[in-house]
Formats: C-alpha cells, structure tokens, sequence
C-alpha cells in the first residue's frame, strides 16, 4: 500500500511539474508574443524621441553661437567706449574731475537718504 501512495504522490508530483512547466512556456510565448508586438511601437517612440533631442541640440548649438557673437560684439563695443573714455579724460581731465566729484556727491545723496 505504501509503494501504491508513494507512486500516486510521485505522479501527482510529476503532473503538477508539467502543468507549471507548460504554464511557464505559455507565460513565455505570451511575453515573446507582447514584446514582438510593443517593438514597432518602442521603435516609432524612440524614433521621435531622437527627433525631438537632434531639435533640441541644433536650437541650443544655434543659441550658442548668438551668445558667442553677441558675447564679441559687446567685448567690442566695451573696448570702443573704453578708448572714447581714455581719449575725452586725457583732452579734458578738468571736465573728468568735474563729473567724477558731482557723480560722488549725487551717489551720497541717493545712499545717505536710506
């Protein structure tokens, strides 16, 4: 009898493996089947998300290069007054002593009221 219990155990044991084997190979086809099926979809997702980040590297490479012309063009503009400064205080330091002292005392002014 034990050999009997033994034997029915074993091959309800064996039965039950199989079907959880079979399940697994239904769950994996079903995963196989789901991920064919998202690739087109993945795909086409991750072709527009490198469209979208090629944009956003030429408008920020665009923008760049505006702030580097930019960026020169106020270094020039800067060196330009700079001259212009230099040339009017070396023909009129009386008049550029004149300004600095009233630029002083209007700056007093504005900062002692507070």
């Amino acid at each position: 009898m034990a050999t009997t219990t033994r034997s029915t155990t074993e091959n309800a044991a064996t039965a039950t493996h199989d079907k959880v084997d079979a399940t697994a190979g239904a769950a994996h086809a079903a995963v196989d089947r789901a991920s064919d099926a998202a690739r087109p979809v993945v795909d086409y997702l991750a072709a527009g998300a490198h469209e979208a980040v090629d944009k956003v590297a030429t408008a920020a490479t665009q923008a760049a290069d505006a702030f580097d012309t930019k960026g020169d063009q106020l270094r020039e503009a800067q060196s330009r007054v700079a001259a212009t400064c230099r040339t009017q205080m070396r023909e009129r330091p009386f008049t550029t002593i004149g300004v600095a002292v009233a630029a002083g005392f209007v700056l007093n002014w504005l900062l002692s009221r507070r």
